[in-house]
């Protein structure tokens, strides 16, 4: 049966350091647990509690589900891998002491940190993107990073590809799987990441199936984007414009690909996910709004 989940990054919990005030953890997971979701992921190292059993209490409370923890890693530069491995597994040794063994990684780039990536966010050429001998080593890296954490605890590790990071497009996408061991590195199909990177969710879920193991339910609008073309916004403005806006209201078709994902059996979770930056809106309304309209889907 497909579960429902939502993130802290709804919340404005990004990991990127940003001006405005977010709501503390208890604050998000009171307003997770309100608005009918079942599981969250944990958000940057220290926004939930760190201590297994505290952190297990509080999910518990709410009667919450941890699916998994988002680690950006700078896997360009091979002198960061050791660092990030680190910082994964203690993630999920985390996770995993708190009793969430079949939680995730979700390993990403270090997202916003190179200047051409972040203001061209939803319109990368290939000019911009890796070399082949830094497609090896950032390939390298996600291999170790996994490799590393599944050693230490047996969770598996899913890559986030993510705009305004070096595996944005459906091709760098592509790339990536082709490099990475299917054994040790899986995909989080982000549908609103995906579309504002240039391609069709739905192809990439049918193409890359075998592939992903984790679901972010994220919506785009197409007229946020095109006018971010238009004038050359960064991705943080794009954000800030709304470019990935309530489900259902954008151009992602979540009919469909929930047709899909249950003509394949898929009985994992879907993550809401609405990228909002700190202070931004009404998180718990929108939160709302999002689990309604999975209602109408059936969810």
């Amino acid at each position: 049966m497909i579960q429902i989940a939502n993130a802290p990054c709804s919340w404005g919990v990004l990991e990127f350091e940003l001006e405005g005030e977010v709501a503390g953890f208890a604050q998000v997971l009171n307003e997770m647990t309100e608005t009918g979701y079942a599981g969250t992921e944990l958000g940057d190292w220290g926004f939930m509690p760190t201590d297994p059993q505290q952190l297990r209490n509080e999910l518990d409370q709410r009667k919450l589900k941890l699916l998994g923890a988002f680690v950006p890693v700078f896997l360009k530069d091979e002198s960061k891998h050791a660092a990030g491995a680190e910082m994964a597994v203690k993630t999920a040794k985390l996770m995993k002491d708190a009793g969430f063994a079949d939680a995730f990684i979700v390993l990403a780039d270090e997202n916003g940190s190179v200047p051409e990536r972040t203001q061209n966010a939803g319109r990368i050429t290939v000019e911009m993107g890796l070399t082949e001998q830094e497609w090896m080593t950032f390939a390298k890296g996600a291999d170790f990073v996994a490799q590393e954490v599944k050693k230490a605890t047996g969770l598996r590790t899913v890559f986030h590809h993510h705009c305004a990071g070096y595996v944005e497009t459906p091709a760098e996408i592509d790339k990536l799987l082709s490099l990475t061991n299917p054994e040790l590195v899986g995909l989080v199909l982000d549908m609103g990441h995906y579309m504002f990177g240039g391609g069709d969710p739905l192809a990439a879920l049918k193409k890359h199936y075998s592939r992903i193991w984790h679901v972010h339910f994220k919506d785009c609008d197409p007229a946020v984007a095109q006018k971010s073309k238009e004038q050359n916004w960064d991705y943080f403005r794009s954000v800030n414009e709304g470019v990935f806006c309530e489900l259902g209201k954008g151009a992602v078709d979540f009919p469909a690909i929930l047709q899909e994902l249950k003509s394949r059996n898929y009985d994992g979770w879907i993550v809401v996910e609405q990228d909002v930056l700190p202070g931004m809106g009404n998180p718990k309304q929108c939160a709302e709004r999002n689990r309604k309209y999975l209602t109408t889907l059936g969810l």
